[in-house]
């Protein structure tokens, strides 16, 4: 069995040049219309957001509304929930993942930059994060302590506001406290050192949208850092392992 699926994942690193091509291309409109058809269920609040070629020849990947991306065949009367893999240069790939980097990146590109809390590099950009922050959260507060290293090394760091206890928590409050700070990268500095501030929840609060975003991104816990490439990575790193994985070292 294991044999047949290496197999199959081979078959797909040798057609991949073909693939990418393909990728390029339109679902005819009769098969997203079939699958939409197949896959969506209002009573259960499924519904699809994107049909596109897959890496398997006779597969499409269906990305649901707020929901995961599963692979259909083109009836939509089978589909698969998980994520696919193939074997590269340097090992196995997951190409679901890799679909989700751009999604990501392509979300955190339509973002304003007026509303996140940036801490700009020093002397030439080098490349940038965006990090999903609850104040209340230690690792957070780790990683801010080296927010000035990243930036002398030239990465921008990008703050999203990401109350991991929901939006009727005081981590929800504390992050909308800094957000609505005439100085937010004070504020949001001054609340992860442990200082007290009072409350200061005011209208046009980005705090809300952003955890929602970070919701539909996958974001299940404080920091989730995301690359310019889209690529999330779970949790603190320190400077020196990040830069390593930002390729900058």
């Amino acid at each position: 069995m294991i044999n047949r699926v290496l197999s199959l994942v081979l078959a797909c690193v040798l057609t991949g040049s073909v693939f990418s091509v393909r990728a390029a291309e339109p679902v005819p409109a009769d098969i997203v219309d079939s699958l939409r058809k197949m896959l969506e269920s209002p009573a259960n609040g499924l519904k699809v957001s994107t049909v596109e070629h897959s890496e398997i020849d006779g597969m499409y990947a269906v990305q649901l509304v707020d929901g995961p991306l599963v692979y259909a065949n083109r009836s939509g009367q089978f589909f698969i929930v998980g994520d696919l893999f193939t074997v590269g240069p340097a090992g196995y790939v997951n190409l679901a993942e890799k679909r989700r980097d751009g999604q990501r990146a392509e979300q955190l590109a339509g973002l304003s930059p007026a509303d996140m809390i940036i801490f700009p590099a020093q002397g030439e950009a080098r490349s940038h994060i965006t990090v999903f922050t609850d104040v209340t959260c230690f690792y957070c507060q780790k990683l801010h302590r080296e927010v000035p290293e990243l930036n002398k090394r030239g990465v921008e760091v990008r703050y999203l506001a990401y109350p991991r206890s929901g939006l009727a928590s005081e981590g929800y409050r504390k992050l909308a406290t800094a957000w609505c700070a005439d100085d937010r990268a004070d504020a949001l500095t001054r609340l992860k050192n442990g200082e007290s501030m009072a409350d200061n929840v005011c209208q046009g609060s980005p705090v809300a949208d952003q955890y929602q975003l970070g919701q539909s991104m996958g974001v299940r816990g404080t920091p989730a850092i995301i690359t310019a490439t889209g690529q999330m990575i779970p949790g603190y790193q320190p400077a020196d392992e990040l830069m390593g994985t930002l390729g900058l070292e």
